[in-house]
C-alpha cells in the first residue's frame, strides 16, 4: 500500500466523546446495512419482469460508509454542498432515509421507475441532491466552479460572506484518472480557488482491477503544487496504537511496501491468510511475531483492514483540522467492500452478495427477519432514542436544500442598426448595449470563454464590465501606454471569467453558474462563448450540465463552411445534430440581427422559467443584408423554430427551406426560380430541434390524449401540396433538415455539408459543397423532374 508521503499527523480539534463516537459508528453500520439491503432487495427480492440484472454497487458503498457518516453527521455545515461519488448513491439515500427525507417506497423501487436513482440526480431524485453525478470526474470538478461562482456572488454583494459554504466532492480513486480533474485543478489555481474539499475513497480498486501503485506517489505533489493541503488518512486508530507497541513498527513498514493487489487479495482471504503471510515475511522479527500471535484471526483481519477511511475518530479529526477556507484533498485509505464478504475481491465492483451472505450480515447486526427496512432495527429502546435525537440535531438535518430565488427582469432588446451585419457582430453589439445600461439583467450576466473572448465578440462587454478576479489584476499594457482596444483589467467587481483553452472547464463553469439560483438563492445569467466545432471537446460536460437542469446561454461562433479561410479544422458540421439530440438545450440559428435580438431576449426569460432550459445560439461571421420587416408576424415563428420568409401563394411543385448564414443563397435561388414559379415559398428555419420536439409532443398527445392540435411545423408545411418537394439548405450536416420530409410526406433534396471542409473563398466553397444558388436550382429541377 505505497503512498508518496507519511500520513499527516492530525490533532483532534474537538475530541469526540465516547457517546458521540459510538453514535457515529452506529450510523456507519446502519448505512452499511441499508445500502446493502436496498441493492439486495432490487436484485434478489423484487419481482423482475425483464430478467435483466438491476445492479448497484454494494462494495463501493461499503468503502465509504464511515466517510459519509463522519461528513454528514459531524463535519457538514448548513451552507456546504456535496457531490457524492456516483456508486455511493445508495448511501445518500440511506442518509436521507434516516433523516425522514426519503420514503421506504423509493428505496424499495431503487433503480426502478419512480424509485431512488442509480446515481444521485438533482432532477430525478426526491431527496435533496446538490450536484448530479454519474459521469466520472465531472461531479468532482463542478464543485470547484461552484466555489468560484460563490466567490463571484460574494464579490458582487449578492451573497453575504457569512453564508459561504464548502463545495465538497466525494470521489473514487479511479476518478483521478480523468483529465477534466486536472484541467479544473489548473483553472482553480489561476482563479485563487478556495473552500473546496475533495475526499478520495482510496480503495485502490477500479472497475476491472486494482489501481496502479506508482501514481499515488505523485498526487500529493500535483495538488500541493496547485496550493492544496493534502491530508492522507492511511491508518486508523487501532493500527496506529498497534504500531506503537513492541514489534508494531515492522507491521507498519510491511504495510507501507505491500502492493495494492496483494493487500486486496489478503483482505478477501481473511485473518488466516494475513497470519501466514505476515509470519513468513516477518519471520526474523520475534517481537512482531508475538504481537501477531496475540490476535485471533478475526482480530487480525480487523487490525489489517481498519484503515484511516474506516476510522470515525481519524476522519473527524481530519475534518476538524481543515475548517479554514484552504482547499483540501483528503486521501482516505479504504477497503472496497469493507464489512462485507466481498471485501478486497478484484471482481467486487459489480458483485452482489448472495441471499445467504446478506442473511449472515443481517444476523450479525441483530436485525430480525422482516425488520430489514427499519431505520434503527436491532437497537434497544434507549440506543434508538439517543440516535434519533442525535440525527435530528445533526448539521445535515438543518442543511438547506435548494434555495428560493427571484427571477431577473428582462427588458426589451432592440436589434443593432446596420444594413449589413453578421450575427456574431450583432451579438457583441447587443451585449455591449446591455453592459452600458444599469439594469438588473446587466448586473447578473456572468460571461465566460475558453481563451476566445475577443474572437467571439465578447470583448466590448468585458471592456465595459471587466474581468472577475478576487484580487486586483492590473492591465499592464494599458499602464505602459501600449495601445490596445482591450481593457484587460481584473477586479472583484468584474463580470467575465476568463478560462484557459479547455472546453470541459467552459461547460462546467456554465453548469455551476447555471445552478446559482437553487444552490445560492441568486439567479445569474451565464453566457459562454466557444468556437462551434469545439463544442464536441466538452460534450460530456455539456450533457452533464443539461442533465441537472443548469440554465445558461451558449453562443458558438463562428460556424460552418461559411468560415471560409479557416479550413476544415474550424468549420463545424454536426453541432446542430448534437443539439437536436441534447435534452435541456435548444439550438437556434438566426440569420439576421433582429432574429438574434429576439432570441436573446427569449433566452434570458427561458432560462429562468420553471419549465425552461438552456439555449445554444449558432452564429456566423458572414455579413448579410438585413431585411425590412413589414410587421411583427415573423417573431413567434422565430421562437417556435421557423416562419415563412416568403409565403407560398400557389401550389408550386417545390419549396425552399433554409437556415442561417446561407440565407442569401436561398433568396438568390428563390429569385431565379420565381420566374417560372411565382408562388414559390421560402421557409426560414431558426431551430430544427425546437420544431422536431414540438412535432414529437403533438404526435404523442394525439396518440395518448386524443388532442387534435397540430405542431408548428405541421401547420407551416400544410401550406404546401403533399406532392411538393422540399429543397433544404443549411451550413451543417444535411440531416439537420432532411427529416422535414417525414412531417407531411414531402420528398426532400437535402443540401449541406457532410465532409470536412477546406480553405477557400465563400463562392468557391459554396460551389464545392453545393451550398450555392445554382445547387438549389438544380435540386429543385431534380425534384420537379422526378415527380413527373
Amino acid at each position: 500500500m505505497p503512498t508518496s508521503t507519511e500520513p499527516c499527523t492530525i490533532a483532534t480539534a474537538h475530541a469526540l466523546s465516547p457517546e458521540r463516537l459510538a453514535q457515529l459508528e452506529a450510523i456507519d453500520q446502519r448505512l452499511l446495512w441499508l445500502s446493502a439491503w436496498t441493492i439486495h432487495n432490487a436484485n434478489h427480492l423484487r419481482e423482475s419482469v425483464d430478467g435483466i440484472k438491476v445492479g448497484g454497487h454494494q462494495a463501493s458503498c461499503a468503502s465509504m460508509t464511515a466517510i459519509m457518516a463522519a461528513l454528514y453527521f459531524h463535519a457538514l455545515g448548513p451552507n456546504d454542498r456535496v457531490a457524492v461519488k456516483p456508486h455511493a448513491g445508495p448511501l445518500l439515500h440511506a442518509i436521507h432515509y434516516l433523516l425522514g427525507n426519503q420514503s421506504l417506497a423509493a428505496l424499495q423501487a431503487f433503480r426502478g421507475k419512480g424509485g431512488a436513482q442509480s446515481y444521485p440526480s438533482r432532477t430525478k431524485d426526491a431527496i435533496p441532491v446538490d450536484f448530479s453525478t454519474g459521469s466520472v470526474g465531472l461531479g468532482v470538478a463542478i464543485t470547484a466552479f461552484a466555489s468560484l461562482v460563490q466567490d463571484w456572488l460574494i464579490a458582487h454583494a449578492a451573497l453575504p460572506p457569512g453564508q459561504a459554504g464548502r463545495m465538497i466532492a466525494l470521489m473514487g480513486d479511479a476518478e483521478l484518472d480523468e483529465g477534466n480533474i486536472y484541467e479544473c485543478l489548473i483553472e482553480g489555481y489561476k482563479h485563487d480557488l478556495r473552500n473546496c474539499w475533495w475526499i478520495v475513497d482510496y480503495n485502490r480498486q477500479s472497475l476491472d482491477a486494482t489501481t496502479a501503485d506508482r501514481m499515488f506517489r505523485r498526487f500529493d505533489d500535483i495538488f500541493e503544487t496547485c496550493g492544496w493541503r493534502v491530508i492522507t488518512l492511511k491508518h486508523g486508530r487501532l493500527q496506529r496504537e498497534t504500531f506503537a507497541r513492541p514489534g508494531g513498527q515492522a507491521i507498519a513498514d510491511w504495510i507501507e511496501t505491500c502492493p495494492n493487489a496483494d493487500y486486496a487479495a489478503l483482505t478477501y482471504k481473511g485473518g488466516a491468510a494475513w497470519r501466514a503471510r505476515l509470519n513468513a515475511d516477518l519471520a526474523d522479527q520475534p517481537e512482531t511475531l508475538t504481537l501477531i500471535a496475540g490476535h485471533d484471526d478475526a482480530a487480525l483481519q480487523r487490525l489489517m483492514t481498519t484503515l484511516g477511511g474506516h476510522c470515525i475518530e481519524t476522519l473527524v479529526a481530519a475534518f476538524d483540522a481543515a475548517r479554514d477556507e484552504r482547499n483540501t484533498l483528503f486521501i482516505a485509505y479504504t477497503i472496497k467492500g469493507h464489512g462485507l464478504p466481498l471485501a478486497g475481491h478484484k471482481d467486487n465492483h459489480a458483485g452482489l452478495m448472495t441471499p445467504g451472505q446478506i442473511e449472515s450480515l443481517r444476523d450479525s447486526m441483530g436485525i430480525a427477519p422482516g425488520d430489514e427496512w427499519g431505520t434503527w432495527s436491532g437497537l434497544g429502546d434507549n440506543a434508538r432514542a439517543a440516535l434519533e435525537a442525535f440525527v435530528a440535531a445533526s448539521p445535515i438535518a438543518i442543511k438547506a436544500a435548494d434555495h428560493p430565488w427571484q427571477p431577473v427582469p428582462v427588458p426589451a432588446i432592440a436589434a443593432p442598426e446596420g444594413a449589413s451585419q453578421s450575427t456574431q457582430a450583432a451579438f457583441g453589439k447587443i451585449l455591449f448595449d446591455l453592459a452600458k445600461g444599469q439594469t438588473p439583467l446587466a448586473d447578473r450576466i456572468i460571461t465566460t470563454s475558453p481563451d476566445v473572448t475577443v474572437s467571439t465578440n465578447l470583448g466590448a462587454f468585458v471592456n465595459s464590465r471587466g474581468l472577475f478576479r478576487r484580487r486586483e489584476l492590473p492591465d499592464v499594457f494599458r499602464s505602459l501606454n501600449v495601445p490596445s482596444p482591450q481593457k484587460w483589467q481584473g477586479s472583484a467587481a468584474g463580470q467575465h471569467v476568463e478560462l484557459g483553452i479547455a472546453e470541459h472547464n467552459l461547460f462546467l463553469m456554465l453548469a455551476a453558474a447555471g445552478l446559482s439560483a437553487p444552490l445560492f438563492g441568486q439567479r445569474l445569467i451565464p453566457i459562454g462563448t466557444v468556437y462551434d466545432p469545439f463544442i464536441a471537446r466538452g460534450l460530456d460536460a455539456l450533457n452533464y450540465g443539461c442533465y441537472q437542469d443548469a440554465r445558461f446561454l451558449l453562443v458558438a461562433t463562428p460556424s460552418g463552411i461559411t468560415l471560409g479561410g479557416e479550413g476544415g479544422a474550424h468549420q463545424s458540421i454536426n453541432p446542430p445534430l448534437i443539439a437536436m439530440g441534447q435534452p435541456g438545450l435548444t439550438h437556434y440559428e438566426p440569420a439576421t440581427a433582429d432574429e438574434l435580438a429576439l432570441l436573446m431576449e427569449h433566452a434570458f426569460r427561458h432560462l429562468q422559467e420553471p419549465e425552461g432550459g438552456s439555449i445554444y445560439l449558432r452564429l456566423s461571421t458572414r455579413s448579410i443584408d438585413q431585411p425590412a420587416r413589414a410587421d411583427d408576424g415573423w417573431k413567434q415563428g422565430v421562437i417556435d423554430g421557423a416562419y415563412w420568409r416568403i409565403a407560398p401563394t400557389a401550389d408550386e411543385p417545390v419549396a425552399i427551406v433554409a437556415m442561417g448564414a446561407v440565407m442569401p443563397e436561398a433568396l438568390a435561388a428563390h429569385a431565379l426560380l420565381s420566374e417560372d414559379m411565382p408562388g414559390l415559398g421560402l421557409l426560414q428555419i431558426t431551430s430544427p430541434g425546437q420544431l422536431h420536439r414540438a412535432w414529437s409532443r403533438a404526435r404523442a398527445d394525439r396518440w395518448r390524449q386524443g388532442k387534435a392540435a397540430l405542431a408548428p411545423v405541421e401547420q407551416l408545411l400544410s401550406a404546401l401540396p403533399r406532392s411538393a418537394g422540399l429543397v433544404t439548405l443549411c451550413d451543417a450536416a444535411p440531416a439537420t433538415l432532411s427529416w422535414l420530409g417525414g412531417v407531411q410526406g414531402h420528398r426532400v433534396s437535402p443540401l449541406g455539408t457532410d465532409r470536412f471542409g477546406q480553405t477557400g473563398t465563400l463562392p468557391t466553397l459554396y460551389a464545392e459543397y453545393r451550398l450555392d444558388a445554382e445547387a438549389i436550382v438544380e435540386a429543385a429541377a431534380e425534384l420537379i423532374g422526378s415527380a413527373r
